[in-house]
């Protein structure tokens, strides 16, 4: 019997959910959602964490569940504070583009950053998992998949 992987999103306390990329998503037994409230605490051993400066995702990984961190860049350190376990770390390819507006006038967004939405579906694509129906309720849906072209195929 082939058992479903459960994705699992943190959401920092701050993370205005009007404006989350992943808010439709909801609901869907494939992702489990925690609020990284004061005292919250994960075990991301056994998960893929998305991280910037790790090994490019790949097939290989398909069978782990994914931790998603979904915060600005800026609170992303303090929801990191929140992961404990030794969690396997890879990223997205840097040719990836964002079709997410972003308007920070505090600081840029790094090379490579995706909305959390995008990010889920480029992670489970590059996997060889299942993305159905994850950026239908997506505004920029065809803008980011024309951008990334090579993600159409999922």
């Amino acid at each position: 019997m082939n058992q479903q992987i459960v994705d699992v999103v943190v959401r920092h306390p701050k993370e205005r959910l009007s404006k989350c990329s992943l808010t439709p998503l909801q609901g869907r037994k494939d992702l489990q959602f925690f609020r990284a409230n004061p005292g919250f605490s994960f075990d991301a051993t056994g998960y893929l964490l998305l991280d910037l400066d790790a090994p490019v995702i790949s097939k290989t990984d398909g069978s782990l569940p994914i931790l998603l961190l979904d915060s600005t860049w800026k609170l992303l350190p303090t929801l990191m504070n929140c992961i404990a376990g030794s969690p396997v770390r890879r990223s997205l390819p840097r040719n990836l583009e964002t079709a997410y507006p972003r308007k920070s006038k505090i600081e840029p967004d790094p090379m490579g950053g995706l909305a959390s939405v995008e990010a889920l579906f480029a992670a489970r694509m590059l996997m060889g998992r299942g993305t159905s129906e994850l950026l239908d309720d997506y505004y920029w849906k065809g803008s980011f998949l024309d951008r990334n072209n090579f993600l159409k195929n999922s």
